[in-house]
């Protein structure tokens, strides 16, 4: 078992939406960056949506989304896990992000998009509940999963369905 933790959100100077993902895996944890498995199709769907090449150095993606108003962080601040699935995770062993602090900081937040259901599932049980009543009014979107661990749909479905749903926020 081994205790993981989150990086520092990408906080855009006003936050349109916010993206969520559950923990970095241990690809990203070794890179130090969101996302930086080889198969991952978040930056391909990302750069697709928002008019970017996908292969751009990771500060330019990054600045990609700060320029875009579009945040990403991870729901759990830290927790145990065996392996870089989801489904290894020590539920007792969960410490949340602080999302009242962003919600202060970025009141214009109009939508939250979770990668996944692990995202999902973690902010609406642990999040939501916490956050003051004019938060918990916004949009939280199911998004499928971006891993290649989520091997159901392919990249292109993925991509499709994000693109609709993010599309219209941003």
């Amino acid at each position: 078992m081994t205790t993981v933790h989150s990086f520092a959100p990408v906080e855009p100077g006003r936050a349109k939406i916010l993206i969520l993902g559950s923990m970095p895996g241990k690809a990203s944890l070794r890179a130090g960056q969101y996302y930086a498995h080889p198969r991952n199709a978040f930056w391909p769907i990302l750069g697709q949506l928002l008019g970017f090449d996908d292969n751009l150095p990771y500060a330019g993606r990054v600045t990609q989304l700060r320029d875009n108003g579009v945040g990403l962080w991870d729901v759990l601040q830290t927790c145990t896990r065996t392996s870089s699935l989801d489904s290894d995770i020590v539920e007792s062993s969960i410490v949340i992000n602080d999302f009242p602090g962003w919600f202060e900081r970025h009141p214009d937040t109009r939508a939250v998009f979770c990668n996944g259901g692990k995202a999902y599932e973690s902010f609406q049980r642990r999040v939501v509940p916490i956050l003051p009543e004019s938060v918990r009014e916004r949009p939280v979107h199911k998004l499928p999963s971006t891993s290649p661990a989520h091997a159901a749909m392919r990249p292109e479905q993925k991509a499709e369905q994000w693109i609709e749903l993010i599309g219209g926020y941003l």
